[in-house]
């Protein structure tokens, strides 16, 4: 039960139009444009570490800065089919086969970040394959920049009101357009500061000061048991899908949280084996 007091702690949500502006018929939505400036920063920040000879083991084969231009529209697909296919998949697949039109209403909202890194996962493996590179090097290199997209992309969802949080009395609360007329946790600005500035920090360090991209697989596996961590913390503040709830009548337990276990351990084993295959050339 809230408060008046706690009511008259809530922060103002700022009502931003969604859609950035309009050429003719054509509307240009601020959802669009945090994908294209964060594969585009993505993209200037990954050229600088390929361009950065002392982050590389002499002789270690990276991508050349004419592969990842090149990979720019791989990643874009990856990203853009994978996540629409992740949440028909993992959150909307009975009202897809109620209505099967809706697999393909991408204007209606509905992207998941675990299907957009299995479609960039699945183009990066193919990627590294016809251009004969080391799949660690190419994971490790896109690893280290993804949280520059994934920070834009939860401002996004801000702007949008969508992804709200849990109900809360917190000075920060605010009240979202499509959340009713309760005060919830901001979360999306929860997971834009861990998933995107604290995770970048982390693997900043990581490769600029430890120099993990010589270690192949470390920078990856920081990343994905860093966004894993992330996502699990930050479920227990965020509101679950209304189709999904809380799952097994837990009053708790997420479909994020599920999804994001199994790369807690990938990323964890990930670290482990590059430590390994590091020991073994040392030998």
């Amino acid at each position: 039960m809230q408060t008046a007091a706690s009511l008259l702690a809530i922060l103002p949500y700022p009502e931003i139009d969604p859609i950035a502006f309009s050429i003719g018929p054509i509307s240009v939505h601020w959802y669009g444009l945090a994908y294209v400036v964060g594969i585009v920063v993505g993209w200037i920040y990954t050229r600088k570490l390929i361009s950065t000879q002392a982050l590389w083991t002499d002789g270690l084969t990276r991508p050349s800065l004419q592969q990842i231009d090149d990979f720019i529209v791989w990643a874009a697909l990856g990203i853009v089919l994978g996540g629409r296919i992740g949440y028909v998949l993992f959150y909307d697949l009975q009202s897809v086969i109620e209505n099967p039109i809706r697999a393909v209403e991408i204007w209606n909202g509905g992207m998941s970040f675990h299907g957009g890194l299995i479609g960039t996962i699945i183009a990066m493996f193919l990627f590294a394959r016809r251009n004969s590179l080391p799949p660690w090097t190419l994971f490790d290199t896109v690893a280290a920049a993804t949280p520059i997209g994934l920070f834009f992309g939860r401002i996004a969802n801000f702007v949008n009101g969508e992804l709200w949080g849990r109900l809360t009395d917190v000075p920060w609360a605010m009240v979202f357009p499509s959340g009713g007329p309760f005060s919830r946790h901001p979360s999306q600005l929860y997971e834009a500061g861990l998933e995107g500035i604290i995770l970048f920090l982390v693997l900043t360090v990581a490769t600029w000061r430890f120099k993990a991209l010589k270690t192949p697989g470390t920078v990856s596996g920081i990343f994905v048991a860093g966004y894993a961590l992330s996502r699990i913390f930050v479920e227990f503040f965020r509101e679950p899908d209304a189709q999904l709830g809380y799952l097994a009548g837990t009053g708790w337990l997420t479909m994020g949280m599920v999804l994001s276990t199994p790369m807690l351990l990938f990323g964890l084993w990930a670290i482990q084996r590059a430590r390994r295959a590091a020991a073994s050339a040392a030998v």
